[in-house]
């Protein structure tokens, strides 16, 4: 069984940088960030492969996101700079066996998720 943990949300101004870890207990390979802004369905942030190699990005995040991970920690990183009131959301980790571009943004294909964490963006 996987347990994963979010931290390091909170309130920013917009224009700030957040960085929000994901902690995983057991192990899993591929990682994704998703975020449910209110009033919103959750939707795909950021994806990694299990060795980080391979990532992708949903077009609202590219270029101002970036995952990142540290397996040695068992972590899992989404650093959000430039961030944007419409950034402001609850934001979810979630891990699935297998790192595949077609179904990263399929969350019926995540087995675990976080409990999720709030990241507000003041403008």
């Amino acid at each position: 069984q996987v347990h994963l943990a979010e931290s390091g949300g909170g309130l920013v101004q917009a224009g700030g940088s957040l960085r929000l870890p994901c902690t995983a207990y057991g192990r899993i390979s591929a990682m994704s960030w998703f975020r449910q802004a209110p009033g919103k369905e959750r939707e795909f942030v950021a994806s990694i492969s299990g060795n980080g190699a391979m990532t992708m990005y949903s077009d609202a995040v590219k270029g101002r996101f970036s995952i990142s991970r540290d397996n040695a920690e068992n972590k899992v990183y989404l650093q959000m700079n430039s961030l944007k009131p419409e950034d402001t959301a609850i934001y979810y980790c979630a891990g699935r066996p297998v790192f595949d571009r077609r179904t990263a943004s399929d969350q019926r294909t995540y087995s675990y998720w976080g409990q999720g964490i709030q990241v507000t963006v003041s403008s």
